[in-house]
């Protein structure tokens, strides 16, 4: 008898509640039968939204309401969330993001899937692949990855946060903690036998196993697994994201540098359809929960309502209008990268002084 691998995905939110049930149904669809989820200072829903998918058993619900740690609130729920019997119960844990969704296109497009083609990793790094605005404007109550498919080339030379990844890890000992892009505090003895791969399947330097926090330059990191990152969606939807804050340090203002950092639209990419008629009925079988669905459409009607009260605002109007006149994002050619980057090693060893 073949026992279904536990797979945690660990969560932290703020008025994310009308994205919530189709991040919900595409990873339900995808494999993953674990959830934690933190929320803090939620104006939109969420936190009701969580304490009823709690009540069905869908995941486990914490409130994360500070005091925070020098690290910011998704570092806090993090440092919470490594002495949870839930870490100890996964066999692979992954901490990501709500307008993050993991494409995997090995197999039948499952986490099972990914497992049998990397059989004996202790650790698989997701790359971002940046998604842009796409020439979305308003919001619109429909799924973000039907509604934005235009995103960034498969091979980016700059910036460098484009090469970012999450971390999907075995839940064995070799790593103590999550955080939010790799695995924390590691047992020493054990990194030896450590075995990390990049989305390729590729085995992967010693290095990632400790320090890195993006993948190599220059090349393709999707060929069996790729996280799908949705950062901006529209440009609506970007002043209530810059309203919010950072995920990691929420005081951090958002502006036009994120947005022109992020905002590539050269290439079309809809394989996370593999997986679209799974997540459907998952998200058909979520909604028809009555009170799910009342607080999917409060959560509709609030983003609306809010987005008209910060209008009214000249930091926010100012913003919306930046977005509007702004081109999308050009992919930086090769040499003016590595024109860049020169001087990024430079200032690094000048630091190091």
């Amino acid at each position: 008898m073949v026992v279904a691998l536990r797979h945690l995905a660990i969560l932290c939110v703020r008025n994310e509640a009308a994205f919530l049930l189709e991040w919900l149904a595409h990873h339900l669809a995808c494999g993953f039968n674990d959830f934690l989820v933190f929320s803090n200072d939620c104006d939109d829903g969420t936190d009701k939204m969580l304490d009823r998918l709690a009540e069905m058993g869908l995941l486990v619900h914490l409130r994360n309401d500070g005091p925070y740690d020098r690290g910011g609130i998704q570092f806090t729920a993090l440092k919470q969330a490594a002495g949870l019997p839930q870490l100890a119960e996964a066999d692979w844990i992954l901490p990501i993001d709500i307008d993050e969704f993991v494409n995997i296109h090995a197999g039948d497009h499952t986490l099972a899937a990914l497992h049998a083609a990397i059989p004996d990793a202790t650790a698989i790094t997701l790359t971002w692949r940046l998604f842009g605005a796409g020439g979305q404007i308003r919001y619109s109550d429909a799924p973000v990855t039907d509604t934005f498919t235009k995103c960034a080339p498969k091979i980016m030379h700059w910036p460098w946060r484009a090469a970012m990844f999450k971390t999907l890890y075995r839940s064995d000992g070799t790593y103590a903690k999550p955080g939010v892009h790799r695995p924390r505090s590691p047992d020493t003895s054990r990194l030896d036998t450590a075995k990390w791969y990049d989305g390729n399947g590729d085995p992967l330097p010693d290095l990632f196993k400790t320090k890195r926090l993006f993948s190599n330059f220059g090349r393709d990191n999707y060929g069996l697994v790729q996280l799908n990152h949705y950062p901006l969606g529209a440009l609506e939807s970007y002043v209530l994201k810059a309203d919010r804050g950072r995920a990691v340090h929420s005081d951090h203002l958002l502006g036009m540098d994120y947005w022109v950092e992020r905002n590539f639209n050269t290439d079309t990419d809809i394989s996370i359809r593999t997986l679209k008629a799974d997540r459907d009925a998952q998200l058909a079988a979520l909604m028809s929960d009555p009170t799910l669905a009342e607080l999917h459409q409060q959560s509709v009607t609030w983003r609306k309502a809010r987005f008209n009260a910060l209008m009214q605002l000249e930091p926010f109007r100012a913003l919306f209008g930046r977005l509007l006149m702004s081109p999308t994002s050009t992919p930086v050619p090769l040499k003016a990268a590595q024109f860049m980057t020169r001087y990024a090693n430079l200032g690094r060893k000048t630091a190091e002084k």
